[in-house]
């Protein structure tokens, strides 16, 4: 009995078109990722699962077990990503070099421990503090209990400085006990992506990373990157010293570094850096055993495509000749000075290809789909596992170099100006003849194995009419296929996830948190995130002036409404303002997630008013709340 013959709510197996697509995918790599990745190993934590307080998972490496035992691809899951996924399930500690270890596996991303004069220098604390502080016991447990004397974030994406709680506190970050470097511009990139535009975000990431998808052959399989993404709020402390160009020298703890920094590469602030003493070169996110994103399905900044190239350049040229062992946030090392350079070199070539050739066929005149359509990476690129797209993709990555330097207009005034999907929806659905018409046309393409036109047809009639049951599920079976035929592991999990949200709807919403990272920032930073909540439309004609003394950073501000927007002053108080609230930075940030209102705040003496306090009203009555679980494949 097949799965559509159970329930049309549950996965399908692979249609005869999905086989013949997995049958035909040809690699030929031997097997020297495999020992690389087990090389070292030390120990394994000793359970797999790490809870949170009370029980909740975060993570379990146990889910992939499946992955494990079985050599043999399953017919749903594409060849090649298979292949990428039993790597990326091996888990535990290991011994990079010496005095250098990594714990992989027990989260999307690597956290790197190296052996101080005093403690621990800790590179990129994973996503989450469970996790986190897992892996610290682990290193502990095994290698002997050291202080952590330094955290480097090697760049503004939560998954490599959102644990930090589980390896520091911020009361030793005060006192000076621990120190945390970051590039230059990482707080507030840190803010743009993961507070301003966090709730959408963390929404697209849930397609991106597939956590809701069930571990199994017809479910999730890996993240490219890693395993899976750990579930549990981030946290943050902010750097305390900041690295500026490259070139820049430290002695950490006894060790030596010399930093490159590479801003606009695959974050807006990044940093590769070497340690000269032992030949070390960390590369951060800017290699990886995969084509990278120049642009994540879940959204971001557009990244740089020839500074990207170009800064590898640079590290080949500042570091190359004299690195023994080079290793990254993700994935696992490369020993030997010949190896590292021939890596490198190919890591750095493909992202000047995608970038040359993008813009060479733009500049004929070719839009991004019709250059996504004809690009395929040459032989020497198919031929490595690190340079095909388990992460990111050819298609993706041509659009977002297109969009880089042409937008997403592509010059046709036809697309100026298109209907939203609810509203072109109902037209494609009348042009075609009606509901009962579209279907049996879409029937007949996934019949015939054509699912990419299948879904952006069916898609026009469940924005026309979402209610249509048997729309749904034919457009959940063509994503389905997608999902089991492609070599990206974001690709399949957005498949994925949309077939699963087709059939049983969407996930349950709640009011966005982002308290974990708002602990760490700014005033400043602070009144922007506020500023991207304010209901314009219901302040219009309001003018209002509030003034902020902190008390605990001696900072003045002024938070001011006008013209439908909150702008802020920093180093004044406005003398026409109408209220002067004296308070502390923490207790505002109480206030703000929550915890406390300002009225409590006030009758608890934790806030002291002078003014019109009817005056926040006009500013904090009218901002906005931001959903989790808002509709993406349905109106």
């Amino acid at each position: 009995m097949t799965d559509s013959a159970v329930s049309p709510d549950l996965p399908k197996d692979s249609t005869t078109h999905t086989r013949a697509v997995l049958d035909s995918v040809k690699f030929d790599f031997d097997n020297s990722d495999f020992e690389r990745a087990n090389r070292g190993l030390v120990a394994t934590h000793p359970t797999g699962r790490i809870e949170l307080p009370g029980g909740r998972m975060v993570w379990d490496v146990n889910r992939y077990d499946f992955i494990r035992a079985q050599s043999e691809p399953p017919d749903t899951v594409n060849p090649s990503l298979w292949r990428h996924a039993q790597l990326d399930a091996i888990h535990g500690l290991f011994e990079v070099a010496e005095g250098v270890w990594q714990a992989r596996g027990y989260d999307i991303s690597n956290i790197t421990f190296i052996a101080g004069t005093e403690g621990w220098v800790i590179v990129d604390p994973l996503t989450t503090e469970p996790t986190a502080r897992a892996c610290l016991e682990l290193a502990n447990a095994q290698l002997g209990s050291r202080p952590v004397t330094a955290v480097i974030y090697t760049h503004s994406h939560a998954d490599h400085f959102g644990g930090v709680l589980g390896v520091t506190t911020q009361a030793d970050v005060d006192a000076g006990r621990c120190i945390v470097i970051a590039p230059e511009g990482f707080l507030l990139e840190t803010v743009a992506e993961n507070v301003i535009g966090g709730p959408a975000m963390g929404r697209r990431g849930m397609y991106q990373f597939g956590p809701s998808l069930p571990p199994g052959p017809k479910g999730h399989v890996d993240s490219g990157l890693g395993n899976a993404m750990p579930v549990a709020q981030p946290g943050l402390i902010a750097p305390t010293h900041d690295i500026t160009y490259t070139g820049q020298e430290m002695v950490v703890d006894g060790i030596r570094i010399i930093f490159q920094n590479t801003p606009e590469t695959e974050a807006p602030a990044e940093m590769n850096f070497f340690f000269p003493d032992h030949g070390w070169l960390c590369m951060a996110e800017n290699c990886a055993h995969t084509m990278h994103n120049l642009v994540p399905i879940r959204g971001a900044q557009v990244r740089n495509a020839l500074a990207w190239s170009k800064y590898i350049d640079e590290a080949i040229e500042l570091f190359g000749d004299d690195t023994k062992v080079m290793f990254t946030s993700h994935h696992w090392p490369r020993w030997g000075t010949d190896d590292v350079k021939h890596f490198l070199s190919l890591q750095r070539d493909l992202y000047r290809w995608m970038h040359d050739q993008t813009m060479r066929y733009a500049n004929h005149g070719m839009t991004a789909p019709e250059i996504a359509e004809i690009l395929t990476l040459p032989p020497e690129f198919q031929a490595e596992s690190h340079t095909r797209g388990y992460y990111g993709h050819l298609v993706h990555n041509v659009k977002a170099v297109y969009q880089r330097y042409l937008s997403w207009y592509d010059g046709n005034p036809a697309h100026l100006r298109p209907h939203p999907p609810v509203d072109a929806g109902k037209r494609y659905v009348e042009f075609m003849g009606g509901a009962e018409a579209l279907l049996a046309k879409a029937r007949t393409s996934f019949d015939a194995g054509d699912y990419r036109w299948v879904t952006e047809v069916v898609n026009h009639l469940v924005f026309a009419d979402p209610t249509n049951v048997e729309a749904r599920h034919l457009q959940a079976d063509a994503l389905e296929q997608l999902g089991y035929q492609t070599e990206s592991s974001t690709y399949r999990n957005a498949y994925l996830t949309g077939a699963q949200e087709l059939r049983n709807g969407l996930p349950p919403s709640r009011p966005s948190n982002r308290g974990g990272l708002i602990q760490a920032l700014t005033i400043e930073l602070i009144f922007d995130s506020l500023a991207i909540r304010l209901k314009a439309e219901e302040v219009s004609g309001e003018h209002t002036v509030i003034n902020f003394r902190f008390t605990d950073i001696g900072e003045d501000w002024i938070l001011g409404l006008q013209n439908s927007v909150l702008r802020s002053v920093r180093g004044r108080l406005d003398p026409v303002g109408e209220v002067t609230l004296t308070l502390t930075r923490l207790t505002l940030l109480s206030v703000l997630g929550g915890d406390a209102t300002f009225v409590e705040a006030i009758q608890n003496g934790e806030i002291t008013i002078d003014g019109d306090g009817s005056a926040l009203l006009k500013i904090f009555g009218h901002l906005d709340t931001f959903m989790t679980g808002f509709a993406i494949v349905e109106p």
